[in-house]
């Protein structure tokens, strides 16, 4: 009997300085974990962690309920966008573990994975889509593509509405639930 052989795609990133990237990654099996406030309110302590660890500016984001959205540019000549998103997705994810097993463990099922090696996953596995930004009109749609995401998914009927994105942050100088980084923006 042959076998089995498991083939892991590996997800090229492209660490160059002055480039913006944008970011998207998924909740594990697609779960609509950030539909809580407390998950979100972790995922914006370690984005603001990773800010200050890894020195990038945050110019856009949005959390829907199975998936994030995330525009930056590190501005430091050498980074690992792979460490920073590793930082952003442990921190998130050993809270929500720590939390549920303090607190709800029935809720951990929805984590578990099976696995011995790793027995529960907040974000699915991978580093999710990275695209680098270099063009003016790409950094103008990317910003648009996250701020309407909620509003394709019908979600809300205007992206105003929808808290956890950086859409009110740029139209309205409301700097919650995270501040981004207007002062770097290389576009006014």
């Amino acid at each position: 009997m042959e076998a089995k052989r498991f083939i892991t795609k590996k997800c090229k990133r492209y660490n160059i300085p002055g480039h913006a990237h944008e970011l998207t990654f998924s909740c594990y099996n697609n779960r609509r974990f950030l539909l809580s406030e407390r998950a979100c309110q972790w995922l914006i302590e370690s984005i603001e962690r990773a800010r200050t660890k890894h020195n990038f500016s945050l110019w856009a984001f949005v959390f829907m309920p199975d998936h994030v959205h995330l525009l930056i540019n590190p501005t430091d000549e050498e980074y690992s966008i792979s460490n920073i998103l590793k930082d952003i997705k442990t921190d998130t994810a050993r809270k929500a573990v720590k939390y549920l097993k303090e607190n709800k463990p029935s809720g951990l099922s929805q984590l578990c994975t099976g696995q011995k090696y790793r027995k529960y996953r907040f974000w699915q596995k991978g580093g999710g889509y990275d695209r680098n930004i270099t063009k003016e009109d790409t950094l103008r749609h990317s910003v648009q593509y996250v701020h309407d995401n909620p509003v394709r998914k019908a979600l809300v009927d205007e992206p105003n509405k929808w808290y956890f994105s950086s859409y009110n942050c740029w139209m309205n100088g409301v700097d919650e639930p995270i501040r981004i980084d207007k002062e770097t923006w290389p576009l006014f």
